[in-house]
Parts: structure tokens; sequence; C-alpha cells
């Protein structure tokens, strides 16, 4: 073989010695290959030779290259490097594999093969399965199920790459292209699995699918619903599309199709969207939809949500609704809703249109943000019939309310010497029957800490002297009276009263014979009021009129109290071997004393008529109906005694391994408390006051509790029942007349072993925080139940399921006595109940209601059953008396991702 060439050059390099031997040319035209195999023979000799050379001279360093001053021309090696990449190893990252069975390589087909329980790592990519096979000359991944001794298929496939997760019957994948194709895949997403029966990874953000099935249901090869579709392009975290999609219902298809579908995925808590309304029918205002509108995912701290209901007679409802929050400063929520209702139609006799708001506000700051400072708020607010008149399913269980209130409240803690604090407060209390509302709008609290200015370095208040002290407390009102038609409008700021007080005790307290606390203290007061009234007799009207005069004005008082008080204990013991061992009774008299002069001074005559006789002149203060009342004008010389009691019993516990006794409280307390005043004339004032007997108890574990209160007057009553000035014993009667008396019982149980859920809506309307007044569900929201929310559990079938029927109560018992004036009567009297149970395991069941015995009727009554379908919920609830008599049924997927997919049925509104 011959080659043709001008100048060869031939580049060797010694392996051993790694010296090159270069520039060696070959000048002839004709060169033969032989020639160039025997040239480099001799030079690979040489390089042996060199070799050997250099390990003889080991441990000596070549000798240096002498350079002349004249060196020869470096010789340039024309032959171009090779322009084709090596070849890249395989896999560029650490490859970790374990199996319980064995590891196989075979290194003829390339290829490590894992059994039983195998495992691969590499990178981001984590795979177990019963088989894996890695062939390495084709970067690729095999991994399928393996058969147990009975020949089941187990051990199925779990691939994991990033926060992506798919369990198929088998897959293959690229490590290369990061290009697989999966058989019955089976992944998560958000609230929806997936079920494919061919997957193909396009890269890591596009998965496309054939004959897959879309759900909610937890079992994911048998669920009790699905979509199913033909091709899906799957984007993880972002969005799911498909073609022609079709619902299936226990395996059975239905005729709903669309076609094509968009399931929005995101890894955000909450994405914005549209809230698909329901549809309603009333008597009075036609058909409607509630409930339907927008939900805003603002930011992360914040959202809104817009509802809105519409009726065929042009009645209409808006509601906005938004929680916000700040992780470690605050949390809270507004809701905001308004009605404009119309009954009947326009020219017929009883049409009439009106509308109705209701605002709510909730407010509360974390600690950690500010130790020194708070603020909260707890705002229900609007019209006093909103909730009585607002035919929206969420407020049935509000409509029995009768008070609106709300306070909004900040605190400031000032680290001074001596400590101060400031507090602002807005208050608000609505009585929904007479439409009544007061509210304070701001008022001011603000005090000083106690200065001790007798005490010594040493820090020490022992004694008289030394615990003599004085604070100062300050307390201001904006105060206005008003009705639910004038509220916020000018009226209600015409009739606004602002006043001040300052007050400044000073007291001290100290022991008297070891066992008596004695204390003592004098107060001044200072009241500052914008208003005040004038009497005068107007000769038109023939009777005495009052006229409010505006500007500042003040009084001042003072008074002097005393106090002596001590604690006593009796125990009466009836043996260890005995059940109860013990009882303890522990007593707390006390009794004070108190002294306030005359401020007649600050008190006018005025002329009830025309005589102008001085028996026709009546007495009255300027300060009448303030904010702070007004001075007093007779002395007050009164003695008050008070007597507080509490028992205890000391039982031996049933559990005998146990050796202390169990203590259980028989009485929390029972208290006696009266008075004697040593100024009352007998005719417009009595010495003595009524008895007031107070007390309360709890039972079966304090799961019931009872409070009791009476009151005793010891005078006797004439014939127009008013009290007179000789004892009811003196008149014929006994010791004492029983005036009033009340009893209330509260009682909640259940066999679940935890407490039950609140109804926190209910009480933020200003109802109870239990379901005797029914819930506040709106059945349209599939993803609230009816029943307090309890974690999912697996089914459990036991042979007796009635022997473990969950189920809890709720009894509450009211009972009022009234004879005032010799009525004798029970003015009130009624039981409420609530009992929710577990039916069977997926049926649940609730009643509300009670029974007045006084009107001889029954109170508000809710039926309410719910049925889990597993995805799926249905839902139904009666209230089959009084104006809001209405029935609710609905069925719909829990998911809130596919809450739109629901059925409601309602009863025709008789409103």
């Amino acid at each position: 073989m011959i080659i043709f060439a001008k100048k060869l050059y031939v580049s060797l390099t010694c392996q051993k010695t790694r010296h090159n031997f270069t520039k060696i040319a070959f000048k002839p035209l004709h060169t033969n290959l032989f020639n160039i195999v025997l040239i480099s023979f001799f030079l690979t000799i040489g390089c042996g030779n060199l070799y050997s050379q250099e390990i003889k001279n080991k441990k000596k360093p070549l000798p240096a290259v002498k350079q002349t001053d004249k060196e020869a021309p470096a010789i340039t090696d024309t032959i171009k490097l090779d322009t084709v990449r090596p070849k890249k190893t395989f896999l560029d990252g650490k490859v970790k594999y374990r199996a319980k069975d064995y590891a196989k390589i075979d290194q003829k087909r390339k290829t490590i093969t894992l059994y039983n329980e195998a495992e691969l790592y590499y990178k981001d990519v984590e795979l177990k399965s019963g088989i894996i096979v890695l062939n390495y000359e084709k970067d690729e991944v095999y991994a399928g199920r393996i058969k147990d001794s009975a020949g089941v298929l187990v051990q199925y496939p779990n691939f994991k790459q990033g926060s992506s997760e798919v369990q198929p019957d088998s897959i293959r994948f690229n490590f290369k292209t990061k290009k697989a194709l999966i058989y019955n895949s089976r992944t998560k997403q958000g609230e929806l699995n997936i079920k494919a029966a061919v997957t193909k990874k396009e890269n890591d953000s596009v998965y496309y699918l054939k004959g897959a099935r879309i759900t909610t249901s937890s079992d994911i090869d048998n669920p009790e619903y699905y979509f199913r579709t033909q091709k899906i392009k799957f984007v993880p975290g972002k969005k799911i599309v498909t073609g022609l999609t079709q619902m299936v219902i226990a395996d059975v298809p239905t005729p709903l199709a669309l076609p094509y579908g968009y399931f929005p995925l995101s890894q955000e808590k909450s994405v914005s969207g549209i809230i698909v309304p329901s549809y309603n029918d009333s008597n009075t205002r036609g058909f409607s939809l509630q409930n339907g509108g927008y939900y805003f995912a603002l930011s992360d701290n914040y959202d809104l949500t817009v509802l809105g209901d519409y009726y065929t007679n042009g009645s209409y409802a808006m509601r906005f609704e938004s929680a916000y929050a700040t992780r470690y400063k605050y949390r809270g929520n507004v809701n905001i809703r308004f009605e404009n209702l119309i009954n009947s139609e326009r020219g017929y006799p009883d049409y009439s249109r009106q509308g109705i708001y209701n605002i709510q506000w909730s407010h509360s700051k974390d600690t950690k943000s500010n130790p020194n400072s708070s603020f909260s708020a707890s705002v229900n607010m609007g019209s006093s019939k909103y909730f009585k008149q607002s035919i929206n399913q969420a407020n049935i269980g509000s409509n029995l309310n009768n008070t609106l209130s709300s306070s909004i409240n900040y605190n400031k803690t000032f680290n001074t010497i001596p400590g101060s604090r400031i507090a602002l407060a807005a208050t608000h209390s609505q009585n929904t029957q007479t439409e009544e509302i007061n509210m304070t709008l701001p008022s001011l609290q603000g005090s000083i800490d106690r200065i001790y200015p007798f005490v010594g370095k040493n820090g020490v208040k022992k004694g008289l002297i030394k615990n003599i002290n004085l604070q100062y407390n300050v307390s201001g009102k904006n105060y206005f009276k008003t009705n639910d038609s004038l509220f916020f409008k000018p009226q209600m700021f015409q009739n606004a009263q602002l006043g001040m007080q300052h007050t400044i005790p000073l007291s001290t307290n100290f022991k008297i014979f070891k066992y008596f606390s004695a204390g003592a203290s004098t107060t001044y007061q200072e009241t500052w009021v914008n208003k005040t009234i004038s009497k005068a007799y107007d000769s038109s009207t023939g009777q005495a009129e009052s006229t409010t005069v505006n500007g500042f004005d003040s009084f001042r008082t003072y008074n002097f109290s005393t106090n002596l008080g001590t604690t006593i204990y009796g125990t009466f013991n009836f043996g260890e071997d005995k059940r109860i061992q013990s009882i303890r009774h522990v007593m707390r008299p006390s009794l004070t004393y108190s002294y306030t002069p005359s401020f007649e001074r600050y008190y006018d005559t005025y002329a009830i008529d025309a005589s102008g006789a001085i028996t026709s002149q009546a007495e009255y203060t300027r300060f009448e109906n303030g904010l702070f009342g007004a001075p007093g004008k007779e002395n007050s010389n009164i003695v008050g005694f008070a007597l507080s009691n509490t028992f205890e019993a000391k039982v031996r516990d049933r559990d005998s391994t146990k050796t202390e006794p169990k203590k259980i409280m028989l009485l929390n307390n029972l208290n006696f408390s009266t008075s004697y005043n040593f100024n009352a004339d007998g005719r417009t004032t009595l010495a003595w006051q009524p008895v007031l007997v107070s007390g309360g108890t709890q039972f079966f574990d304090n799961k019931m509790n009872m409070n009791f209160g009476a009151t005793l007057d010891p005078y006797a009553l004439d014939s127009g029942n008013n009290r007179i000035n000789m004892f009811n014993i003196d008149n014929g009667g006994s010791l004492f007349r029983l005036t009033s008396a009340n009893v209330t019982v509260n009682y909640s149980f259940s066999n679940k072993g935890t407490g039950k859920e609140k109804n926190t809506q209910s009480q933020r309307n200003g109802g109870r925080s239990d379901d005797l007044f029914g819930t506040n569900t709106d059945l349209n929201d599939s993803r609230n139940s009816q029943f307090a929310d309890e974690p999912e559990k697996e089914d459990v079938i036991t042979e007796f399921f009635n022997s473990k029927i969950p189920w809890d109560m709720t009894l509450a018992y009211s009972l009022t006595y009234s004879n005032t004036a010799r009525q004798n009567q029970i003015s009130g009297n009624s039981l409420m109940i609530s009992i929710n149970t577990d039916i069977t395991p997926k049926w649940k069941g609730g009643v509300s209601t009670g029974y007045d015995f006084v009107q001889k009727g029954v109170t508000f009554t809710q039926f309410r059953f719910e049925r889990d379908l597993l995805s799926w919920r249905m839902a139904f609830n009666w209230q089959p008396l009084g104006t809001n008599s209405n029935w609710n049924f609905f069925i719909g997927i829990k998911s809130g991702m596919l809450s739109d997919i629901k059925w409601n049925k309602r009863s025709v509104s008789n409103r």
C-alpha cells in the first residue's frame, strides 16, 4: 500500500515515559507503509531504552537541557485534531441501588437486574419496584411487578422525579432524553387522582396520557365515579387538558359529556374562580339564583369572595367576604351583607320594599408582635330584622337571635415607673326586638399603677401605714342612644352624650387578730359632662318641661368604705373505709361599710304647677340621666353582709390501684348577700335590701352545668302591691317573700370521646355556640357538612354496629319564677334539645327542637340527615314549623375543585 504525500509528519508518544517523539518528517514523495511501520518500531525500541535508563537513574534528576543563544525554529504539526467528540460516559451522576433477593450484572447484555423490593436512586429520580432492569448501554431503566407465592402481582413500581410521583404497573425510562413510557400509571395532583392506560413522558413538564380516568376518589382503581377520556395533555402543577370527556358513575356511563375539559392545577393554596349559584323558588319573590359569584385569590395574605342572589321579582342580595392574615402579626375576616327585598308585585296592596344589611368583622393580634399593646375586634351590627327576614340558607340558624353586639378594643401598656396603661374601645349593643341601639364611640380607660408612698427601699408592704396606696383612673365616653331607623344618621349624633370621670382611690389593708383581713379606702371623683338639663313650669302646656343645656359642667363627690373578712374551713370526716371519706366546707364571710355624704348643693327646685306654693315645688339635679350618674342628695350609710360557700368531697376511687382519693366539687359556689341602710326613712327607702341568693355546680364529670338564683324580700306588700315598711313575717307571712327565682341547666355529652365542635358562625351572628337553634350550614357549599367535621377513618365492619354508634346530645332547660307583685307564676319554662348520631357508618342524622311549657308550643325545630357517598355527599334538612318552614336537598362532590358538580333542590319558600 502506497501513501502519497508531499511531507508526512509522525507524532508518537511513549506511553511508559510520557516523552514525545515528534516532528519526524518524511520528505520523499513516495513513502510506503512498510517504511513507516519500521521507523515506528525503532522509535518504540528507543522509548524502551529511555524507560530503562530512567529506572536506573530514578533518584537522579534529568539533566537540564542547555539553552543555546540561537534555538532551532519550531516545527509545527500540520495534522488537525480529530473533530469527533469522544463518547460521553454512561450516567454523569452517582447511582445507588439495592435489592432484597439479588442484584445480577450481565456484561454481555449490558444490564443490571434488581429483584424483590428493588430500589434505584439517580440524581432526582427515585424508583422502587418488584423488579428493576438497568441497561447501561442504552441508558434506560425498566421496572415492573413480580408475583408472590400465590401468583398475585405485587410490588407495583413507584417512580418519583422531583415533586411528580407515579405508581404504574410498569415503566420504561431513558436517563438521557428524560422520556418515559408508563403503563397503567397512577398519580395524584392536588385533589385529583389520575389513572391512564399508557403515559408518555415527553419531558419534565409535559405528559401525554391515553385511556385515562380522572377522579377525586381515594380508591383510584375502583372509584365510585370518574371522568373518562382518551387523550390528555398533563402539565404537573399547572393544568390538565382533555379531549372528549364523559362522566361515569358506578361504572355506568352517563349522558353528561363535554367535547373537551380543562382542569386547572396549582401549587398555591387557593386560586381564583367562579362560584356557581344554586337554584331556588319563592312564592313572594319568584325564581332565584343564590350564592353565585367569584372568588379572588388576591395574595397569600388576603382574599375576597363576592357572592350575590337574584330573584325574578327584582329582589337581590350582595355579600362580600374577605379573610386576611399575616404570620406572627394578626389575622381576621370581614363579612358585609346587603339584601334588597321586594315582596309581591308593584301595584298590589301587599307590595313592600326594604333594604337590610349586616356587617361582621373579627380581628385578633398576635401577642408576639408587640407584648405591650393589643388590638382586637368582634363586630356584629346591622339591621335588627336581618336574620329574621333574610332567606339565605346560611342564616336560618340565627333567626332567633335577640341581641347584636360589637366591641373594638385597643390596649397599650407604658413601661414607666409607676406603670401606666390606656385602653380605647368602641362598643355597640342592639336589641333586635325593640330595635334600640346603645353605642359608645369611643370609650377611654386610663390608669396609673398603685403608688405606695410609705414603703421603704426594701419594698416590704406590711402593716397599716406601709400598705397605704393611691391610684389614678380616668374614664371617658362618647355615648349614643338611638334606634334602628336613625342609626348613623344626623339625628343620632345630635343626641350624643360626652363625659369624663376622674377617680383617685386611697386605700390600705392590714390584718386583725391574725385571721381577719381588713381594709379601708376613700375615693375622690370628679365628673365632667357636656350636657345638662333645666326644668321649669311651662304655662302653655300646663306642665313642667325639661330642656337640654349644652356646655361644660362638672360635679365632685367622695366616699369612704371599709371591709372585714376571713376564711373558715370545716371538714367532716366519715372514715377512710367509707365511700365518701370527708366533706370540706369553705366559708368566706365579709362585712362592708360605706358612707357617702349628701351633695344637695347640686340640686335645684322647680314649680310643678302655677300655684307658686312651696308644696308645689320639686327638686332635681341638672346632672340627671348623665353618663356617670348623678350626685346623691341623701346621706348613704350602708352596711353590707355577704357569705360565700364552697363544698368539696373526698371520695375513694373505684380503681383499687389508685391510693389517693378523688376530689369532687359538690357546690362550686353558694352565695348570700344583703345590706342595711342606716339613713333609710322608711317611706321612700327601706332599710333592708332583698337577700340575693346565687349558686352553681357541675355534675357527670363537668358535663352538666346547673346555675340557680333567687331573691328573698323581708318586707310585705300593701294592697297596691307596693313594698311597705313592715316585715313580711309581721304581716302574717313567712320570714322572707320569694319574689323571683331561676334555674338553668346545660348538659352536653357524647360517646365520641372528644368535645363537640362549636357553631362558630352562629356565635358570630349573635346566637348560641351549639346547634340547639339548628345549624348555619349552607348546603349549596359541598365542602361543609351539617355535622361537626371529623377526620376521615377507614371503614371498620363490626359484628354489632349498634354497640358503637357515635352520638352527641346537647340539652338546655330554663325555668323562671316571678312573684314581685303577687303574680306567683312561672313566667318562663322551656326545654331545648339537640341530638346528632351516626345511624349507620355512612348515615348521619340529627334534630334540634324544644318545647315552651308556658306558651304550650314547640320551639324552632330542624331535622337534618346526611349520607357519606365516599367522594360525594348527600344532605337533607327540614324546618317544618314557623315562617321559615322549608326543606332542602343536596347531592354533590365533596372536593372543592369539583364542587360545582352538584344538584340542589329546595322547597318553595313562603317569603
